[in-house]
């Protein structure tokens, strides 16, 4: 129960590492926002399984687009309304889009920026202004926790995903940047970057020869699952990783090192 007692949001967290997160820090005592892009029932009845999941009394969804200032701030103040505070805030709502390079259209290229780094900036910026507002808890040292979602492609380029590996790069300094001006507030925000992943947005799963080629720059020797994102996750979250503040910390069972060596 390493998170007993905080109120976590987690954007896009109806499928794939969203839903990991949501569910462990329900298990690890958290009360959760589920958010989700409205306009899907699918979505929509993937996030209240979540909440039936974690328990009602424990946990709600909430249709939001990231990139939307007013659904953001709609969004947190539903959770304090419902449960009294904020304590963390996940960006994982993140696209791409696979496409030459040439052929990207503008609305495209804005369409993966909006979702990957403006969404971050929107949760980010107004979570923050939540925590500053709240009367310090006992026992704790930090104000609040911002946790990202981002790749290993903030590192390592991955051409015909330009607007993503650039939309990552950009989540990497916005972390690092914020760390500075955050650490005085006692606010800490962090990156995660999971490596390949068995998730939705990879098209490519079930692809005998582009999975054995993915599995061969892995040196660990599977793919990575939402769970064990989760659990790093539950880490950057709770009080354990007061003094992080600024990292990326990849978890992708050793693809960065292997991929940059070469």
């Amino acid at each position: 129960m390493r998170l007993d007692g905080k109120v976590a949001l987690v954007t896009g967290a109806s499928s794939g590492i969203g839903r990991g997160i949501a569910l462990r820090f329900g298990r690890d005592g958290a009360r959760v926002v589920v958010n989700y892009l409205g306009g899907s029932d699918k979505r929509k009845a993937e996030a209240e399984e979540i909440v039936a999941e974690i328990g009602g009394d424990n946990a709600f969804s909430f249709p939001a687009d990231v990139s939307s200032r007013a659904d953001v701030q709609a969004m947190v103040d539903a959770a304090v309304a419902r449960f009294g505070r904020l304590d963390v805030a996940v960006n994982n709502a993140g696209i791409e889009i696979k496409k030459d390079f040439l052929e990207v259209t503008d609305e495209e290229w804005d369409r993966v920026l909006n979702v990957n780094l403006r969404g971050p900036f929107l949760v980010t910026q107004i979570a923050a202004r939540q925590f500053l507002k709240q009367s310090p808890v006992e026992g704790r040292e930090s104000r609040g926790k911002i946790v990202n979602v981002s790749s290993t492609h903030e590192d390592i380029p991955f051409p015909g995903h330009t607007s993503y590996c650039v939309s990552k790069g950009g989540l990497r300094m916005l972390c690092r940047d914020l760390a500075v001006a955050f650490a005085p507030l006692k606010i800490n925000i962090n990156n995660i970057a999971p490596g390949a992943i068995a998730t939705p947005i990879q098209t490519w799963l079930g692809d005998p020869e582009v999975e054995k080629q993915v599995l061969s720059e892995i040196p660990y020797g599977r793919l990575g699952t939402p769970e064990d994102v989760a659990g790093l996750a539950v880490y950057l979250a709770s009080e354990d990783s007061n003094y992080a503040t600024g990292g990326t910390f990849y978890i992708d069972g050793g693809l960065a090192g292997q991929v940059t060596q070469h």
